[in-house]
């Protein structure tokens, strides 16, 4: 989805710009009296035969010529014409039809905004009309305008949030009667859970209409909405969005686990970081308390797909403590540097503790103390100890709405060595690690969820197995180490004694920061977050992480 820009008003006798190019845009009319530059014919190309290829950036005025054809058409209702200024035909030309077809939307009026490099914004201000009933619509999106590698013609890169910010590939508008009925979701203490009262839940909102519209028994509405792609569906499992409501229809009601205290202060600390994501959950239950986003597009919390750095170290040293590979007061080397599988690993600036305990390795977050224990473990082990105790990679969580349940797959040589510090193939959302540390915390996994399994009587997400009553011992007590004199002990002060974290830094290829990663609990609370490009996670996800156990507590 692109940036949205700021967009001209509308107006009737005001000019609109586009860079230097001014346009009059006239209510209910055509796009306006556009000055087209360069030698454009009516499909906005140019013939080969009159000049040579152009090559090199684009020209402002190259901009203002593919960018004004394309949107002078479009509100024209010249289909054909507007999708021949775009660098796939085709695809423009379907999604172009589908918007005045199937979509119903009539009377529209594009309002450009400043250009900004190749970038053009513009406003969108329509009517939807559906058997008698009509309501309007706008929103912002943009264009980007790119040369033609063969011909040098400057078109509009065509992609389908062009026509509207919330699609993706294979997205279609659609207006007509909802297949499912809205719900009214509702918070554990019986509020209304809406999205302006907590932006970070409109995904979350969409999500519970579609598993629970139909169960809650509500009546379908007329709505302008956002199809998605049906293999998304099964693999990305987002759920279809409304953006007009025509005929509301009868909601439902579900309620949720959702405390409103905590959902409020979630959505306080991920504003204050770019790119940031947390959950709150009960360790004793499973009931996820709170989830939020600073990005409000995609739920990173539940559906992210990110490598968790050193968080993962709690499944790891539960690992080397079942095998008798480490033990919490006994010695652990934590050289500078360990080889394995032909890559050389190292600790945070090269750091090494001399003679320590395997405590003071965890709390510093020493690499080398874990990979040295690669050549002691088969491939599989560390996938079999995720899934057979922390319930994980397994595809079987089922937590009311759309959720990723991490992935540890089993890797071999230096991909396995990485994996046991959170790298290599190892994937997992705030969501996942909010569930490792209450495990870490019980000793036995409960599958979080948003919806209790008594609404709707499914069944949750088992682990065959819990942490042993000594390997639970130890767990926690490196967690409580760490959070009292370890890499999570600024964030976590004042917290104790009842409390452990984890911190946790992730390298991602062509990010200057790594992703910031904190896990912790306290009392019967356990909370995970991740900022990403946030740099170290004890500074960036910490203070999050440590705000909400402290409101909760």
């Amino acid at each position: 989805m692109g940036k949205r820009g700021r967009a001209a008003e509308r107006s009737r006798t005001r000019p609109a710009v586009i860079g230097g190019l001014i346009a009059v845009v006239v209510a209910g009319g055509g796009f306006g009296a556009y000055s087209l530059y360069g030698p454009a014919g009516d499909d906005g190309s140019t013939s080969a035969d009159q000049k040579p290829v152009k090559t090199g950036p684009l020209s402002a005025a190259e901009v203002r010529t593919a960018a004004t054809t394309f949107l002078t058409s479009w509100q024209r209702g010249r289909v054909a014409k507007a999708a021949a200024v775009t660098d796939d035909a085709a695809a423009a030309e379907a999604a172009l039809t589908g918007y005045r077809e199937d979509a119903h939307i009539t009377g529209v009026t594009l309002t450009p905004g400043r250009r900004a490099g190749t970038a053009v914004p513009f406003s969108v201000k329509a009517t939807v009309t559906y058997k008698g009933k009509s309501k309007p619509l706008a929103y912002d999106t943009k264009l980007t305008v790119v040369r033609r590698a063969e011909d040098g013609v400057p078109l509009v890169d065509w992609r389908p949030s062009v026509v509207h910010p919330d699609l993706r590939e294979g997205d279609r508008l659609v207006t007509g009667e909802s297949g499912t009925p809205p719900v009214k979701a509702l918070d554990a203490a019986g509020g209304v859970l809406t999205e302006a009262a907590y932006p970070s839940l409109g995904t979350v909102l969409d999500g519970l209409r579609e598993k629970y519209g139909k169960k809650a028994g509500g009546k379908a509405g007329i709505e302008l909405r956002v199809v998605r792609k049906a293999a998304a569906k099964g693999a990305d499992k987002t759920p279809d969005k409304t953006l007009v409501a025509l005929s509301e229809g009868t909601p439902g009601t579900v309620r949720t686990t959702l405390s409103p205290a905590l959902q409020d202060a979630a959505e306080r600390q991920v504003a204050k970081k770019p790119r940031a994501s947390v959950v709150v959950m009960r360790p004793s239950t499973g009931e996820i308390l709170a989830v939020a986003n600073s990005g409000h597009g995609f739920n990173t919390a539940f559906q992210g797909s990110l490598a968790p750095g050193s968080t993962m170290k709690i499944i790891t040293s539960s690992l080397l403590i079942d095998k008798g590979l480490a033990s919490a007061e006994k010695r652990h080397p934590c050289p500078k540097y360990v080889t394995y599988g032909g890559w050389k690993f190292q600790n945070d600036d090269k750091f090494q503790i001399k003679n320590g305990t395997f405590k003071a390795s965890f709390a510093a977050s020493c690499n080398t103390a874990f990979i040295s224990q690669a050549k002691k473990l088969d491939n599989g082990d560390l996938t079999a100890q995720a899934q057979q105790v922390f319930g994980l990679g397994m595809d079987n969580w089922s937590i009311g709405v759309p959720s990723f349940d991490g992935a540890v797959p089993v890797q071999s040589a230096a991909s396995m060595a990485a994996s046991l510090i959170g790298q290599g193939g190892v994937r997992m959302n705030p969501l996942n690690m909010a569930s490792v540390v209450s495990t870490a915390k019980t000793g036995t996994f409960h599958q979080p969820y948003l919806v209790s399994p008594s609404v709707d009587h499914r069944g949750l997400a088992k682990a065959s197995r819990p942490l042993s009553p000594a390997t639970r011992a130890q767990l926690r007590e490196l967690l409580r180490y760490t959070a009292a004199a370890g890499t999570a002990a600024k964030a976590m002060s004042g917290l104790g004694p009842d409390f452990g974290a984890k911190t946790g830094s992730a390298e991602v290829d062509g990010q200057e920061e790594p992703n910031g990663w904190f896990t912790a609990w306290k009392g019967d609370l356990a909370a995970a977050g991740v900022v990403q490009a946030g740099g170290h996670g004890g500074d960036s996800a910490g203070p999050i992480v440590a705000a909400l156990l402290r409101t909760g507590s």
